[in-house]
């Protein structure tokens, strides 16, 4: 497993480390997102899906659950699974069928899927340091220890 350690000080920071986590990933690509509330992850899910070329608004998807975008050829899905009180709603919703060869999933709070969701290959804890937050990027398969070598 290999780990990278980042200090966001700021917003713009935050919206940096997505686009620096785009400059890697490829399809397939499950990238996990947690942290408290406030911490930073729809914020860092924006940098991401702007750097595949979404333009306009970033919202997370806490009520819908998942908002897909399609984007440069790749199947992008923002999941929120923090209002999810269980884990077997999602297979009402068809879950299994967004991971495909051509998608990256971006889920936030991927604890409240447990069991329901694949492993990730990138997993992104996000804590409060002070006035900015710190990140531990943290891979989680084959694929995700080889992207993360190449991160900068």
């Amino acid at each position: 497993m290999a780990s990278v350690n980042v200090y966001l000080a700021n917003e713009l920071d935050t919206v940096e480390l997505g686009r620096r986590l785009a400059a890697i990933i490829t399809p397939p690509l499950i990238l996990n997102l947690s942290g408290e509330l406030g911490a930073g992850k729809t914020t860092l899910s924006r940098g991401l899906i702007q750097a595949f070329g979404h333009e306009g608004a970033v919202k997370s998807p806490t009520y819908a659950l998942v908002e897909p975008y399609e984007l440069a050829g790749v199947d992008l899905f923002h999941f929120d699974l923090y209002r999810l009180s269980d884990p077997e709603e999602l297979e009402y919703m068809g879950i299994r069928d967004y991971f495909t060869e051509n998608s990256i999933c971006i889920v936030e709070w991927p604890d409240r899927g447990h069991g329901a969701i694949p492993d990730a290959d990138i997993s992104c804890h996000i804590k409060y340091v002070g006035e900015g937050r710190e990140v531990e990027i943290v891979s989680g398969s084959e694929k995700g220890q080889l992207l993360l070598s190449k991160f900068k």
